[in-house]
């Protein structure tokens, strides 16, 4: 690892050389992929140069403690400088490791999250809008920007689905653990004897790909027009703008309704075709690698049932690393940031275990 280490400093100092000269700065692309490379190896090699003070100090206060004649109050000091650097190499080589894991490559990239309102009827439309309120303040909090791109709207204010984007740097790396079933129990406003229901929603956390990564064959596309359904009122769109696109290759559908424009429409329901074909593929190939996938904290199936929120008891439990917090309003008003955490910290123990 130390030797992998000593070669990437010296390419990080080679990359932060080439930066001031002007040839590279005038070549945009060139420069812009330097300035990527150099900003994803800054934290590696600044926690490698932490690491080396550490051992030179620890050198230092071996070489003392073997010296004869070292007067009792500089020996006493030569230990405690041994002890603490050696306590600092041994923990910081574990945050090197967990800093050398393969990093994801869409972890940078956008996010489309698409919310479904499973077993439980309109109890579960109301979730859905729980959960996707949730997830909009979880991205004010962190400076992104959100958008829907699909809605199916119901009359008591919940959604059968609901399909919206979230832009900002790293928002795949914090929210592509959100993939799964989450089952609410509480006692809907609409039970009159105070039964507790239980009752589940679909999410499915998508990378939004770009036209760049994946090109479409227009002759894969059949696209279809029509008017806009709802749930009533000034809302519902007359004209026929309301777009359909179904991928021909492996009968995806994907509906847009929410704008009144059918360009609009269409170019949303284009950016989560993309995503949906882009997560096929990335299925497909993680496939090919299972015992990889075996050693990740399920970041993908949606059939999986991975949380559980319980009103009466203000409780929510993350199944997949048995993690229990009792305060569930303040996790609905987009404060997850403790359970993203939790499940980052599992997949790479799983992952620097599997590399053992």
């Amino acid at each position: 690892m130390f030797e992998k280490l000593e070669t990437m400093e010296q390419k990080y100092i080679n990359i932060s050389e080439k930066l001031s000269q002007p040839d590279i700065v005038n070549d945009n692309k060139l420069y812009t992929q330097l300035m990527k490379d150099f900003k994803n190896m800054t934290p590696v090699i600044e926690k490698y140069r932490e690491y080396k003070n550490f051992r030179n100090a620890f050198q230092e206060a071996q070489e003392l403690l073997n010296e004869n004649g070292l007067d009792k109050d500089f020996r006493e000091m030569a230990q405690a400088q041994y002890d603490e650097s050696k306590t600092a190499m041994e923990n910081i080589t574990q945050e090197l490791k967990v800093l050398l894991l393969p990093k994801d490559p869409d972890d940078d990239k956008n996010v489309i999250i698409e919310i479904r309102g499973g077993a439980g009827g309109e109890e579960a439309s109301l979730f859905a809008n729980s959960l996707y309120r949730m997830y909009t303040m979880y991205a004010e909090s962190k400076g992104w920007k959100q958008e829907i791109l699909n809605s199916n709207p119901t009359e008591l204010g919940g959604y059968k689905e609901i399909s919206f984007s979230i832009e900002g740097e790293g928002a795949y790396s914090r929210l592509k653990y959100e993939s799964g079933v989450h089952r609410v129990q509480r006692v809907p406003e609409t039970e009159s004897q105070g039964r507790i229901h239980t009752s589940t929603v679909t999410v499915a956390v998508l990378v939004e790909a770009d036209e760049v990564e994946l090109e479409i064959n227009p002759a894969d596309l059949k696209i279809d027009v029509f008017r806009s359904s709802g749930a009533g009122g000034q809302k519902v769109n007359k004209t026929e703008s309301a777009v359909r696109i179904t991928y021909l290759p492996t009968n995806v559908v994907v509906e847009c309704q929410d704008e009144r424009s059918q360009y609009k429409n269409k170019d949303r329901a284009m950016k989560i075709l993309r995503s949906r074909i882009y997560e096929t593929m990335q299925k497909e190939q993680n496939e090919k690698i299972a015992s990889e996938r075996k050693m990740q904290v399920g970041t993908g199936d949606r059939s999986e049932r991975i949380r559980t929120y319980n009103y009466p008891q203000g409780r929510v439990t993350d199944h997949r690393i048995n993690l229990t917090l009792y305060r569930l309003e303040d996790i609905l008003n987009g404060n997850i940031n403790e359970i993203i955490d939790a499940l980052a910290t599992a997949d790479q123990t799983a992952k620097l275990a599997g590399q053992e």
